[in-house]
């Protein structure tokens, strides 16, 4: 992915984030919530773009066990 699309959509995801803050009436410790699991999809979603995680969980192998695919 080039480095100005992920820019572009970091930028969209926390005008998002912040649009569901300010414009949402909803209670605080949901806001909290939801802010926290968008932050932790985007640091796996980081993560998995630069190599440091397997871009699907059921491609890690399992020790003891063979992988069948």
């Amino acid at each position: 992915m080039p480095l100005l699309q992920l820019i572009v959509v970091l930028i969209v995801i926390g005008l998002i984030l912040y649009l569901v803050e300010t414009l949402l009436p909803i209670d605080p410790t949901i806001k909290q919530i939801i802010r926290v699991v968008v932050v932790i999809a985007v640091i796996l979603w980081l993560l998995s773009l630069v190599g440091l995680l397997p871009q699907r969980i059921g491609s890690v192998a399992v020790p003891g066990r063979r992988l069948v695919t």
